[in-house]
């Protein structure tokens, strides 16, 4: 029983120092690096950042600073280095081969935040889905789509398909597509439909477009005349002018006897 009593006398005398010094070690690192983050968090450069990129950053930081302070432990109490990361790297090949799915993810959500192919707000086609971008996190992307459905994409597949952003641009051009009878006179067509298009004043016009308003026979069958029609908005006004023009170029075919098909026929864009 002595020689128990002595073991442990001398494990303590041995090691309860280091044990003790890792605990301060530990207590003082946690409460410097929450301090440190917090302090970080109030940095105004990184409120320009994206708030999903910000809490990356943050996250990321924190995570690094206790990975030195284990380290730091690890040293203190003497344990080899070498076990350490032979343990360490056993574990996080265990980890990868269970998670590959999770950590395609990840990296999807990371180039994501690298690329900036959207943001929060836009309007985007992409994995299968055209919604608003609602929240952007390391793993899916959150989006709304028309008629309010919440739809969580894979951040993986989104790096690996065509990513469409109505957004991303100030100004966007509405193309419709208009036909009539073959026996009506191309100009007149051209100038009624011109007409209808100057007079709305959602439709960019001289130095605010990038092009003027077009209006032009395109094409046809033996029976009608196929009239291409492009005018260039606002990003925010585009369903409005595209809706506007349909519905005024139709009335307008339909006040001035233009003999049918004097429908709109084909949309080319969404």
């Amino acid at each position: 029983m002595s020689a128990f009593w002595s073991t442990v006398v001398t494990g303590i005398t041995n090691y309860g120092g280091k044990i003790l010094l890792a605990i301060i070690v530990y207590l003082v690192g946690g409460f410097v690096i929450k301090k440190a983050i917090k302090l970080l968090g109030k940095v105004k450069g990184l409120d320009k950042l994206e708030p999903t990129a910000r809490t990356f950053l943050m996250n990321a930081l924190k995570a690094v600073l206790y990975v030195v302070l284990v380290i730091a432990i690890i040293g203190i109490l003497g344990i080899p280095m070498a076990s350490v990361i032979a343990v360490l790297a056993s574990a996080g090949l265990a980890i990868g081969m269970a998670l590959q799915g999770s950590l395609a993810n990840f990296a999807g959500g990371i180039m994501l935040l690298i690329f900036k192919p959207f943001k929060v707000g836009d309007f985007v086609e992409a994995g299968g889905t055209t919604g608003t971008v609602k929240e952007l996190t390391l793993f899916y992307t959150v989006f709304t789509t028309l008629d309010n459905r919440r739809v969580m994409v894979p951040n993986g597949t989104l790096m690996n398909s065509n990513v469409t952003n109505y957004s991303s641009e100030g100004k966007r051009r509405v193309d419709l597509t208009f036909a009539c009878a073959k026996s009506e006179a191309p100009a007149k067509i051209q100038d009624m439909i011109l007409e209808v298009v100057n007079a709305n004043e959602k439709v960019l016009k001289g130095a605010e477009a990038p092009a003027e308003p077009f209006a032009r026979l395109s094409g046809g069958t033996n029976e009608a005349m196929q009239f291409t029609v492009r005018a260039w908005c606002l990003n925010a006004d585009y369903w409005d002018v595209y809706f506007d023009l349909t519905q005024a170029i139709t009335e307008k075919f339909g006040a001035q006897g233009v003999q049918a098909p004097a429908v709109r026929v084909i949309s080319e864009q969404k």
